[in-house]
């Protein structure tokens, strides 16, 4: 790679774009829906085939890792990755491999940020008013059982746009929030940050834990069973992260002993959940299939991500989503 290559990738200048030989500097793929289309091209940016003029790469989500894989060896002069979800953890077992070779890789990190935090919100009510046994209920039956989410103490795993966002969420019901992240930086909204290897210490005796962190090396299982006990007694377990952030197993005992009143799931492990699991027979639990981030403004929300994308690409400002390929998000 020369000296000036590398300074394009760095810093995002045009490579094969409008006015330049017509040479084509993005790809959308591995299907070029319309409205990705269209903010590459408002940005300013070229959309063609995939070939040897390929700069950009716009990766659409629907096909996986080796059909990635394979168009970033057709074309090896790909020299920036926009990549759909805000979690790169679909394409974990082929990205070590790009390490150091000069990419700029970018993903949706913050882009589902407001819808994923409010659904967070709606499971967490949902878990404390113990929705999810109610609403299976076939008799009218009145119980003292429920929680409120006012003054609580809440735990949140993970610091990334839907922790700031859930932080700003909670607010009004005045709850004690404390931080668990890589590093003890603070968090606005929270009452302290605290580092992964506090997380049992975080959360003993809290009436929440949210798990919103993105799935590495680290965060794999961390939410084990002595995670769980650790928790008050009647705490609700919300999961808009990934599924194997959390023991399923122990998730399963803690509801099933009681300990927990309730969780509230929109991704589990194994994923997607087998009919007949455990987990859709708890009552005291309610699981939605990944749809935190599915509304009807999502494709707009990741449309214009790729448009700031394509700019920073042909020189103008900054990315946004950097992907660290080695802490893995």
């Amino acid at each position: 790679m020369t000296d000036a290559t590398a300074a394009r990738r760095t810093s995002g200048a045009a490579v094969g774009v409008a006015g330049a030989g017509d040479a084509t500097a993005i790809a959308v793929l591995p299907e070029a829906s319309p409205e990705l289309v269209a903010a590459v091209e408002r940005a300013g940016g070229v959309v063609g085939p995939l070939d040897d003029r390929t700069r950009g790469l716009v990766w659409s989500g629907s096909s996986g890792a080796d059909a990635l894989v394979a168009a970033l060896e057709r074309a090896p002069g790909i020299e920036w990755v926009q990549l759909p979800w805000a979690g790169i953890d679909p394409f974990a077992g082929v990205l070590p491999r790009f390490r150091g070779d000069g990419r700029v890789w970018t993903s949706g990190k913050g882009v589902y940020s407001a819808p994923v935090a409010e659904h967070a919100l709606a499971l967490t009510l949902a878990a404390m008013r113990r929705l999810p046994r109610r609403a299976r209920a076939t008799e009218w039956r009145r119980d003292g059982s429920a929680r409120t989410l006012y003054a609580a103490d809440v735990v949140v795993l993970g610091a990334g746009g839907i922790a700031s966002e859930l932080l700003h969420l909670l607010a009004p019901f005045g709850v004690r929030a404390t931080v668990v992240r890589r590093s003890d930086v603070p968090l606005a909204g929270a009452e302290r940050t605290v580092t992964l290897d506090r997380l049992g210490e975080a959360a003993a005796g809290a009436d929440v834990l949210v798990v919103a962190a993105a799935l590495t090396e680290e965060t794999r299982g961390v939410v084990d069973a002595s995670v769980l006990a650790a928790l008050a007694p009647g705490a609700v377990v919300v999961n808009v992260g990934r599924g194997p952030i959390i023991d399923t197993d122990a998730l399963l005992a803690a509801l099933e002993a009681g300990h927990l009143g309730g969780a509230g799931l929109d991704v589990t492990d194994p994923e997607p959940l087998p009919a007949g699991h455990p987990l859709w027979r708890s009552p005291d639990c309610v699981i939605t299939p990944h749809v935190a981030d599915a509304l009807e403004t999502t494709p707009a929300l990741l449309a214009a991500r790729v448009e700031r994308n394509v700019r920073a690409f042909l020189g103008d400002g900054e990315y946004l989503g950097l992907v660290d390929l080695d802490a893995g998000y």
